[in-house]
């Protein structure tokens, strides 16, 4: 189908389809193409998604996936009842030993100079808003849970878990809040074009592709503290050369201030891994995917020492001069 309609309104012959990270594309006249349903996507956000894919790929982003036009000019095309937009990549290039905190320094710098209003997809100073409201649904999922009682095993241990990870919320809300009130930002902590949940998987393995439908404008400290945290729970024994190296690629193009140390570590603290498990689980209902979700929240759980250890010596293991900087650390945690 999807083929059809490269053909239809676009004039391309598209080959074989392939997966690569989390997406279908097709090959063409020797460019890679990605067809995106948006049916359900607010027209005021395609725009800023295309404006922010129109900013990178005239700065000289040769991975940065462009809006390609219908056959009528049109970037947006309606087939049947379903929209859709295509995604053009001109350069190819296998990943390769991929520098990756270079390559995301690098990005956060052309994002930054984005001139273009983003409101719909700005979370720029949202983080404690977004958490906030995250904790209170599922405080209110913890009770309506607790008063029936639960007998199936994973709604048990999330009755007995959830004022551990309540707990820990409220530790990354405060952090952000002192945060805000004891550091002045520097310029280098303004908003940029940021990933919704940044991992190495985000921009594909066999081609580097920067998917503008993964994108929200953020501070740069959002991307960081998500490649660490999925790279710690991919390698949890042996993750620290990992984020040594990312950071210090990182940093040797693009230094962090001690605020942005500080939002990245509040994001750390945030439970986003336990909070996604829970979320999905109700959201669900396979029986196959509640199972799965079941096992992730045990090891999460069985996790939580490992996790605070890990917590507790990110500044040294991120060679971070937290005395120089006036950083303060959370009292209950420690390195093991």
């Amino acid at each position: 189908m999807a083929q059809a309609i490269l053909k239809k309104y676009y004039g391309i012959d598209a080959g074989q389809p392939f997966f690569d990270g989390k997406r279908v594309h097709y090959e063409a006249n020797g460019n890679l193409y990605t067809l995106v349903p948006v049916t359900n996507v607010p027209e005021n956000v395609l725009v800023e998604l295309y404006e922010m894919s129109r900013h990178l790929v005239t700065n000289g982003d040769r991975y940065a996936s462009a809006f390609y036009p219908s056959k009528e000019k049109k970037f947006l095309v309606t087939d049947g009842d379903s929209d859709y937009v295509l995604l053009e990549n001109r350069y190819k290039k296998a990943p390769g030993n991929m520098r990756t905190g270079r390559k995301l320094a690098k990005f956060h710098l052309r994002g930054r100079t984005l001139s273009a209003t983003i409101t719909e997809t700005n979370r720029m100073g949202e983080w404690k808003n977004y958490w906030e409201m995250r904790l209170e649904q599922m405080e209110k999922a913890w009770y309506r849970t607790v008063e029936e009682h639960p007998d199936r095993p994973f709604e048990r241990l999330f009755a007995e878990t959830f004022p551990y990870y309540m707990g820990l919320c409220e530790n990354a809300i405060q952090y952000v809040v002192d945060t805000e009130m004891d550091e002045a930002p520097a310029p280098g902590d303004a908003g940029t074009i940021c990933h919704e949940r940044f991992s190495n998987e985000t921009w594909g393995r066999k081609f580097i592709i920067h998917h503008p439908f993964d994108w929200v404008f953020d501070h740069a400290g959002r991307d960081i503290a998500e490649w660490i945290r999925a790279q710690y729970f991919k390698k949890t024994h042996t993750f620290r050369p990992d984020v040594r190296a990312f950071l210090q690629q990182y940093v040797s193009l693009s230094p962090l201030s001690p605020f942005s140390w500080r939002l990245i570590f509040a994001r750390l603290l945030f439970p986003l891994h336990y909070f996604e498990c829970v979320e999905t689980y109700f959201l669900t209902r396979s029986e196959k995917e509640q199972n799965m979700h079941e096992e992730q929240l045990w090891k999460i759980v069985r996790g939580i020492e490992a996790y605070e250890a890990f917590l507790g010596e990110f500044y040294e293991l991120s060679e971070v001069p937290i005395r120089k900087y006036h950083i303060p650390r959370v009292a209950w945690l420690k390195a093991r």
